[in-house]
């Protein structure tokens, strides 16, 4: 088992060292010619793009490293430098032993993600963002059907939390992998795509045993309304919840070719910041770096 374990997550040290020997700045020309996100031209010239999609793949890590980390534990993450200001979460009463022992595993992985993250980046790396799940959950509960919502609250409904947070992750680090041309890079990159397919997957077949699909098709209808990306919009597939086509069980987000969805950061921002521009949501103060912004 523990070797299983070791080939399904590499080290942080290997990773770090994929990511090492990259080389910075060899995805400047395909990202910008693709638009991704905002930037300035000044900011262009000056800022080195990998280090632009590294932190802005960090601010999504520190967005879930909050979120597993204190409903497993109840405790934030740690050696971050300056911690943003986190508003909600507590350590969630879990009845299942199994699944408890799963979020305590990604809350792991995640914090690992952070410190990978921080580690290549060094002093670039951008300062952990203000986190509000309160308010956030509450806006999300109110449209979905739930009202008072609160996934700290139970082990299913941190499950329909958890939901909202793996497959958005995976939709970013895939929506990036066509601009890398560095393979050390894409070896790094993908190396966190496949864990974090690995939670969504995980969480995805557990919603279905609770029998949560309307919910979650709920969300991901929002998901799609405010990046473009998903049912009826720009992507006729099937990003459904837990409810597939025919009533079978879905365990991915797919297209037409059951290819993984793919956003960029614009996209991606448009779903954390509940629809803002710069801020709201997740990020009520918005993030730091490179990408910042929803508009495209």
């Amino acid at each position: 088992m523990q070797q299983e374990d070791s080939l399904q997550t590499p080290s942080s040290s290997s990773r770090r060292s994929l990511l090492g020997r990259a080389s910075v700045g060899a995805l400047a020309a395909g990202v910008l010619a693709t638009g991704m996100g905002r930037a300035s031209p000044a900011e262009a010239a000056t800022t080195d793009i990998d280090v632009g999609i590294l932190n802005f793949a960090l601010n999504l890590e520190y967005l879930e490293g909050e979120y597993y980390n204190r409903g497993v534990s109840g405790l934030g993450l740690t050696n971050i430098g300056t911690p943003g200001t986190i508003i909600g979460g507590s350590p969630v009463p879990f009845n299942d032993p199994t699944l408890q022992k799963l979020f305590a595993d990604i809350a792991n992985d995640e914090a690992s993600h952070v410190a990978f993250l921080r580690a290549s980046l060094g002093t670039a790396a951008v300062p952990e963002p203000d986190i509000d799940f309160t308010d956030t959950f509450l806006s999300l509960g109110q449209a979905i059907g739930l009202p008072g919502f609160n996934p700290f609250a139970d082990e299913v409904s941190f499950l329909l939390g958890a939901f909202v947070f793996e497959d958005i992750g995976v939709t970013a680090y895939n929506g990036a992998a066509p601009l890398i041309t560095s393979s050390a890079y894409l070896g790094a990159a993908a190396s966190i795509l496949a864990i974090e397919g690995y939670h969504a997957g995980a969480i995805r077949s557990a919603l279905y045993q609770a029998n949560y699909a309307v919910y979650t098709d709920r969300i991901a209808a929002i998901r799609a309304a405010f990046s473009g990306i998903g049912p009826g919009t720009s992507v006729p597939a099937d990003d459904a919840g837990d409810d597939g086509p025919n009533g079978t069980v879905n365990l991915a987000p797919t297209d037409t070719n059951s290819l993984a969805f793919a956003r960029t950061p614009a996209q991606v921002l448009a779903i954390v910041f509940g629809g803002g521009t710069t801020s709201g949501g997740f990020f009520p103060n918005g993030i730091q770096g490179m990408f910042t912004s929803s508009a495209s």
